[in-house]
């Protein structure tokens, strides 16, 4: 009898307290729901499995990761009809424990353990990050690891994604119609004026990528530019694009950790999309390190993703599917505690900016090129890799435009004695 789509329905909204609001579609051909909404895929026992061993976020993404899990139809509307469900773990995790009273709800669970068997623990995906506890986060060692296990998936997976201009960072749109690499042109370009970069000028540029910052600052600002970054891929890759624009005078790319940077005063320095790496144990030892770096009244332009704060910070828990397969160790703060650390270093807050709808529109860019070359993504990293980059990026840019996250850039000065910032009275003249 084929009846495991329904069987699984039934049990999922007894344990939400809703109805499912899309269809499930289940390996022995059986589908439950409304008929015209996009498919939840059950596509073996073994997803059952994942989710009964490591109930929640975790063993959703192993499934998900493992193609044990997958959506028939628009990624994007199954994630946002589920987001209340994924994203409000609090509540969640509560109505689970209510539910788990109830008799029937019991005898379902009973019903699925039957279901899934042989109850064996399946073996999480290769992808995942491996790690023996969180006590020693965010030492060079582990940072190391952490962006290697990112950034060090290949260049040729990531020229596909993000486009010649290899910019992993949010662009900056003029329009939703404009093209990807137009925005993070202008986004490169306005980091510069914000940091009023000019010939001659040194810019430290922290975690520089595939050096596409390093690049735009000294042929368009004629600046002298030392980019850092843990990756040894992403440097090789870097040096090879200075040396094919005629910069290697001007452009010095380091596999460094930005704590063993030692030939200061620089004029300038910009952080893109590196902050969120650093940890809220580490922050003030960032700002602080990257405040002596620079000379009096040199600029720092620290762009970073933040979250929503919470009422109790303290029960603040990173995600599981982006600790595991995305970002390791990394961790988002309230724009506000970022402010308030880079004062407490020393520096003079000048401008923020928030541009979070900018980067629902670049991530939505990124998952279309790579949903349009899935198959050759999936060659030139792995089937699970490719997996975890097209959920991530598609399930953050529903965070962005419903504002569960944000984007800001913020422009702190370290203001010399005397109170003379360099700014112009009119800061936001760098608009243009």
């Amino acid at each position: 009898m084929q009846d495991a789509a329904q069987r699984l329905k039934t049990l999922a909204e007894q344990l939400v307290g809703a109805p499912l609001p899309v269809r499930i579609r289940a390996w022995d051909g059986s589908e439950a729901g409304p008929p015209t909404a996009p498919a939840l895929v059950v596509r073996n026992r073994r997803a059952l499995r994942h989710l009964l061993w490591k109930p929640g976020e975790l063993g959703l993404a192993r499934a998900w990761v493992a193609g044990d899990l997958d959506v028939d139809g628009d990624l994007y509307q199954v994630l946002d009809a589920l987001a209340e469900f994924i994203w409000e773990r609090d509540d969640n995790a509560r109505s689970l424990r209510q539910s788990l009273r109830d008799p029937e709800v019991r005898a379902a669970v009973r019903s699925l353990l039957a279901l899934s068997a042989p109850f064996l623990p399946p073996a999480p995906p290769p992808e995942e990050m491996r790690r023996h506890g969180r006590l020693h986060l965010h030492t060079k060692g582990s940072d190391r690891r952490a962006i290697s296990h990112h950034y060090d998936v290949g260049n040729d997976f990531y020229e596909l994604v993000l486009g010649p201009s290899m910019v992993y960072s949010c662009a900056y749109w003029e329009s939703p119609d404009g093209t990807l690499e137009d925005a993070q042109r202008d986004k490169l370009g306005l980091v510069c004026r914000k940091l009023g970069l000019k010939p001659g000028m040194r810019l430290l540029d922290v975690g520089c990528g595939w050096g596409s910052m390093a690049i735009h600052a000294a042929r368009e600002y004629g600046v002298s530019v030392i980019g850092v970054t843990l990756s040894q891929e992403q440097a090789a890759y870097a040096r090879k694009r200075v040396a094919g624009e005629g910069l290697t005078d001007r452009i010095e790319i380091r596999v460094q950790d930005y704590r063993d940077v030692r030939d200061g005063p620089y004029d300038a320095i910009s952080s893109i999309g590196m902050a969120e790496h650093v940890g809220s144990e580490r922050y003030l030892e960032y700002a602080n390190d990257l405040y002596a770096l620079l000379k009096p009244g040199g600029r720092l332009l620290n762009h970073q993703i933040a979250r929503r704060p919470q009422a109790d910070e303290s029960a603040y828990s990173v995600d599981e599917f982006i600790d595991a397969y995305v970002f390791p160790d990394g961790e988002l703060a309230p724009v506000g505690s970022t402010v308030a650390l880079l004062e407490k270093a020393g520096f003079e807050v000048r401008d923020l900016e928030s541009i979070r709808e900018h980067y629902a529109l670049t991530l939505r860019r990124w998952v279309a090129s790579l949903e349009a070359r899935w198959t050759e993504g999936q060659r030139l990293t792995s089937p699970g890799r490719a997996r975890i980059w097209r959920l991530y990026m598609a399930a953050s840019a529903l965070a962005f435009e419903h504002n569960r996250i944000g984007v800001n850039q913020v422009l702190a000065v370290k203001t010399p004695e005397t109170g003379a910032s360099g700014l112009s009275l009119r800061t936001r003249d760098w608009r243009g």
